[in-house]
């Protein structure tokens, strides 16, 4: 669940996948060796084409994906994450869109994924309260020290 906040509204990022033209959110294959919140910011950067923050886990799942004619397990985990710096294009996907909340929720075609999205809503809100603040001491001292090892 990729948010960003532009011109004042809060947008979530809504793509059609490749298989079946349904409108989904992104999702990446997590590589042997590789922790499925590094499997998300690497996505970001390679097929969206922006920095992002991962915040929280708003959800799990599993299912069977069909590989060459066998079913295989998967599982699936969904994390709030925050633009944090636009890159280049979106690539990728056959079509995506930016939308605001409740038109995100009513263009997923997943009952899941809507769910999900939903839930994660609270979720959004308590991070704000409580980590949000010291999200924004800490990038606020790292430029600061950035500035002063830059005079010395």
């Amino acid at each position: 669940m990729l948010f960003r906040d532009y011109r004042g509204k809060r947008q979530y990022l809504v793509i059609k996948g490749k298989d079946d033209g349904a409108w989904e959110v992104p999702k990446v294959i997590v590589r042997r060796g590789e922790s499925s919140v590094r499997a998300v910011i690497r996505m970001t950067g390679e097929q969206i084409g922006i920095t992002a923050r991962v915040l929280e886990e708003v959800g799990r799942g599993s299912g069977l994906v069909n590989l060459n004619g066998k079913s295989v397990p998967q599982k699936h985990y969904y994390y709030l994450m925050m633009q944090r710096a636009k890159g280049g294009e979106i690539l990728g996907f056959n079509d995506f869109t930016w939308l605001e909340f409740d038109k995100a929720c009513k263009k997923l075609d997943l009952k899941k994924e809507k769910d999900i999205l939903k839930n994660s809503k609270p979720i959004l809100k308590e991070w704000e309260k409580t980590k949000k603040y010291k999200m924004v001491e800490e990038e606020e001292a790292k430029a600061l020290e950035e500035s002063l090892a830059q005079v010395a």
